[in-house]
């Protein structure tokens, strides 16, 4: 088992690649009693196109299988569903998918081996029948209904679609209705059987446990499976330019809602990666954070109510940076927002408040290992990106305040800048 200990921080990660492809991490945690255990698939809503892996066929799949099949998972053949037997026993268990992973996992005090007899037993066995698929499109449909209503998502998707041409980001992960509709249980057991191979999984486990012993009672419950190496995917080209540069949508809100995004160029190189990371969060919140100078006006100017949410949104296959908040003028904000990028752009980037942010940042990143259910969530969603969670702390101090500006000046582009409304 390899072990890679972080000292700045006093962790320590054990990772174990097995025969299968499989590979599970382990971050203990000692006198904590919650325990958290996630298993994950790099199959998100992203993956529509690929070839079987068996018959080296090229697979079209509708939009939203990878969320139709997280919901179906938990179905068992003896008529009873895991969630309802795992919550009998006082353990709180889920699923979700994003674009580019699915993961299901359960947290608990107690009952931790009885729950991963039953966890281990749904994610390895799948149950989908004409019957229960088609109950399912109701119960997803409504779903999709309830989203299409929601204007915080429906501001988020138009934003995805102002920077995105032809990435099958911009479509909603539960997909549409039309399309739910032309899924079988055929596409399921298909898409199953292609990226629910160990070879493509990661189970990341995080509480009071001995590596060598947490390991061996995996190993005991794990289904003997072929390891069916890289799934190749395909995406549709995506032209480095924004598809357009606003979207404004009439909904019920109390007040107009805003996303403002910069499309990013996607970086292959883990450290870069992670460097270029760190640093668009030290600039986002220089710009437009809760201390910045452009959010204490704009709030005195009742042009904001609260900080806007902050991000860089990323994957092995698109980036994008978004502002979302609520003002009564969203034009105007993101005027404000163009005009601060570029006195920061000619002035620079002042010494005293880099620092002061990276600090700060660098203390957000620490904190998340005191949570057991912050640490496996975090290093599950690094892994499918192709980084280790341990490379925040170690490329913090490589962020320097001249790169930083580099950042700015290269993904802080008005070419590149959208707004949805």
């Amino acid at each position: 088992m390899q072990v890679i200990e972080n000292l700045k921080i006093k962790e320590k990660l054990y990772i174990e690649k097995l025969d299968s492809g499989l590979t599970i991490m382990i971050i203990p945690k000692a006198n904590t009693k919650k325990k958290y255990i996630t298993w994950g698939t790099n199959f998100g809503s992203i993956d529509n196109h690929f070839i079987d892996p068996k018959t080296k066929e090229e697979v079209q799949i509708p939009d939203g299988v990878a969320h139709f099949l997280e919901h179906k998972m938990f179905e068992q053949a003896n008529g009873t569903n895991s969630l309802d037997v795992l919550s009998s026993i006082g353990v709180d268990a889920n699923a979700y998918t994003t674009n580019d992973h699915t993961t299901y996992l359960y947290e608990c005090n107690d009952h931790f081996y009885e729950a991963l007899d039953e966890f281990m037993d749904y994610v390895q066995n799948p149950y989908y029948t004409d019957e229960n698929v088609e109950k399912e499109k109701g119960i997803i449909a409504q779903e999709i209904k309830m989203y299409d209503d929601h204007p915080f998502w429906q501001v988020y998707m138009n934003a995805m679609e102002c920077l995105y041409k032809n990435h099958p980001i911009k479509i909603d992960i539960a997909g549409t209705v039309e399309e739910i509709n032309k899924i079988d249980k055929d596409i399921l057991y298909t898409c199953y059987n292609t990226f629910y191979n160990p070879s493509n999984m990661l189970m990341v486990i995080s509480g009071d446990f001995v590596p060598e012993e947490i390991l061996e009672e995996i190993k005991k419950r794990l289904i003997k499976k072929e390891n069916i190496s890289e799934i190749k995917r395909i995406y549709p080209e995506e032209p480095t330019e924004i598809n357009k540069k606003e979207k404004t949508v009439e909904m019920d809100v109390n007040n107009p809602l805003f996303v403002i995004g910069f499309k990013d160029t996607v970086l292959k190189n883990k450290e870069e990666l992670v460097k270029k990371h760190i640093a668009i969060e030290i600039l986002l919140y220089m710009l437009i954070g809760k201390s910045s100078k452009l959010y204490q006006k704009l709030y005195k100017d009742g042009l904001i109510i609260t900080q806007p949410d902050l991000d860089y949104e990323f994957s092995k296959e698109y980036a994008h940076i978004t502002i979302s908040g609520q003002s009564n003028d969203p034009g105007k904000v993101a005027e404000e927002l163009k005009k601060e990028i570029e006195v920061l752009k000619q002035n620079g980037i002042d010494e005293k408040t880099f620092d002061r942010i990276k600090k700060k940042m660098y203390g957000s990143y620490v904190t998340e290992f005191n949570d057991v259910a912050d640490i496996a969530r975090m290093f599950m969603g690094d892994y499918f990106k192709g980084i280790n969670s341990f490379d925040y702390i170690e490329m913090h101090k490589q962020v320097i305040k001249e790169y930083t500006q580099e950042i700015l000046n290269e993904c802080f582009d008005e070419n590149k800048m959208i707004l949805s409304i």
